[in-house]
């Protein structure tokens, strides 16, 4: 299991923990032998010097377990601490590491949950594990093992019933590993549902869904509460039944062994230290509901953390060494390209095929649904193709470095997505080495460079999450001017102007001609599609028209309708 591998780096700080644990067991499964020995030797031969000598004893051994405890604690804490740290680290590498494809499986909400309280989960566990829930059952097995060595004849009844109540607890956290995978779950549903409400409050505020929303929330953490109590009312039953049956057999040690102190087969001395053990081995126990709980929990949770770290990306790393800062042209072409969703069943692109020339501007319209997204997808490797291929100046992409093909790409998605943080920190976020004047040439170049220079802090205003505290066509800008700063071989922009008007977009095509880039653009516009020295019409799929502005209006009958619609007849016809 891989998540167990990440224990390695820590086998010496656990193994120092687990010694220090077993120094602190063995004083504790000592004492009752001593306490037995002062009553036979010392209280019952009114012997005070065997009394203190033999108490002395108990009080160093005491000081030693409990310099133990706290040493095994520290450690125990290091070690969990930085498995956690690991474990989390490793665990956002692999999410990093996705593609669109891969994320279609796993909701934002239980990678969310994977990576937080699943961590959490196994790291208290290793904590616990180093502290309490290894020595509960070496408490176990010690003390019916010392009970045998004072006086086996009244420590048989431990051997028959604990071997019984083993298997019991084996049942019950088995039982229990499976409802708290399903608690897991029930708590995917609730963290979705909290990140869709917070992501989506203006809408729900502006429609007053409000009480709607609520009772889809009270649904989900209802669901989480039921199945939580349901787990945990299973392994809470477990300790009244395990401490009914300590208590008979402290009973029956206590019967017993009053009738071995009479006929002389036993001493008080061992009676009292068999009830002392009893009493051990029943504390034990009483914690198993906790320790069953938690590695309940424990197997279930890296159960869905493994699975993160097993899973096999969708995106295969090609060879590194072919794009790099050298890459002369940016030539795209597609060579029947076919394309579906993994597991849709349902095609999206049927043979696409186009080129696109070095310092080209290529348009794509067609309606919604027709492919223009996916389409673009395809480039920076964000889904893989199902059949034909797509070159890069004459290299298939399949065979280029997922990096650094991608660290060729400007690419700016239909919804503009800024990050917390300042103005400057979101243009460098494609170029940490960006300078002001490569931000400000961008800005510029984006049409955004004017607002910056307004604001008081300019390039280091902050922003809100998402970039809240920017209008829609503000922050469209932002996203064009930072996949400008990387100075991009190659430009996507998805549906990207479309919050902008007609004379911020006309300068911003403009500006776009001085960047050494072929520029793929889907639009919705024919203002912007004209600019184009390539435009490509697509339906249900499939490139159905291509050609200039003027060849379409000429050749192609759903272009002209979509200009009428637009343009009007008049425009149309000049």
């Amino acid at each position: 299991m891989k998540v167990l591998s990440f224990l390695k780096p820590y086998r010496i700080p656990m193994g120092l923990a687990i010694s220090f644990m077993l120094i602190e067991l063995g004083v504790e499964l000592m004492q009752p032998l001593l306490i037995a020995r002062i009553i036979d030797k010392g209280i019952l031969q009114n012997d005070l010097q065997a009394v203190m000598k033999l108490g002395g004893i108990m009080l160093g051994l005491s000081l030693l377990a409990f310099a133990a405890g706290i040493t095994n604690s520290f450690i125990a804490a290091y070690a969990s601490q930085n498995f956690g740290y690991d474990l989390r680290r490793s665990l956002f590498e692999k999410i990093q590491a996705f593609s669109f494809a891969d994320f279609n499986k796993y909701p934002a909400s239980s990678l969310i949950t994977r990576i937080t309280n699943d961590v959490n989960q196994l790291q208290s566990t290793l904590f616990m594990s180093l502290r309490i829930a290894m020595r509960a059952p070496l408490l176990v097995i010690g003390g019916v093992t010392m009970a045998v060595l004072v006086n086996a004849r009244l420590a048989l009844v431990y051997i028959i019933v604990i071997p019984l109540l083993l298997l019991f607890l084996i049942l019950i956290m088995n039982t229990s590993s499976a409802l708290f995978k399903k608690v897991q779950g029930a708590l995917d549903r609730v963290n979705a549902l909290i990140r869709e409400n917070l992501a989506g409050m203006r809408l729900i505020k502006a429609f007053a869904r409000g009480d709607y929303e609520q009772q889809r929330f009270t649904s989900a953490n209802h669901s989480l509460m039921e199945r939580t109590a349901y787990a945990l009312r299973l392994t809470e039953t477990a300790i009244p039944v395990l401490l009914f049956i300590m208590n008979l057999t402290v009973l029956a040690v206590l019967w017993f062994g009053n009738l071995d102190i009479q006929t002389g087969k036993a001493t008080v001395g061992e009676t009292v230290a068999i009830v002392n053990y009893s009493a051990r081995i029943t504390t034990a126990f009483s914690m198993f509901s906790f320790i069953i709980t938690v590695l309940s929990r424990a197997k279930a949770s890296s159960a869905r953390a493994n699975e993160i770290l097993s899973a096999e990306t969708a995106a295969s790393e090609g060879q590194e060494a072919y794009i790099g800062k050298n890459l002369s042209g940016s030539k795209v072409e597609f060579k029947h390209v076919n394309f579906e969703y993994p597991d849709s069943g349902t095609e999206i692109l049927r043979d696409i095929s186009f080129t696109a020339f070095p310092r080209e501007t290529v348009a794509l319209m067609g309606a919604t649904g027709s492919g223009k997204s996916s389409l673009f997808q395809l480039i920076p490797r964000l889904y893989e193709l199902t059949d034909g291929s797509i070159e890069v100046d004459g290299k298939d992409i399949r065979e280029v470095g997922v990096d650094s093909l991608r660290r060729q790409i400007g690419y700016v998605p239909q919804e503009a997505l800024l990050f917390t943080g300042s103005i400057g920190e979101n243009l460098a976020w494609g170029k940490e080495d960006a300078t002001i004047e490569e931000m400000d040439r961008a800005a510029s170049h984006a049409q955004i460079r004017d607002m910056i220079e307004e604001l008081p802090e300019k390039y280091d205003t902050l922003l809100g999450q998402k970039g809240v505290n920017l209008s829609g066509g503000q922050k469209q800008r932002l996203s064009i001017a930072r996949a400008l700063v990387k100075k991009p071989r190659i430009l996507l922009l998805d549906d990207s102007t479309s919050a902008l008007d007609l004379k911020t977009e006309a300068s911003l095509l403009e500006a776009l001609k001085e960047y050494q880039c072929t520029t793929l653009m889907i639009t919705q516009k024919i203002s912007t599609a004209k600019e184009a020295d390539k435009i490509l019409l697509l339906d249900d799929g499939r490139i159905i028209a291509a050609g200039t502005h003027e060849e379409l209006l000429e050749h192609s009958s759903l272009y002209g309708e979509i200009c009428m619609s637009q343009l009007g007849e008049a425009e149309v016809k000049k």
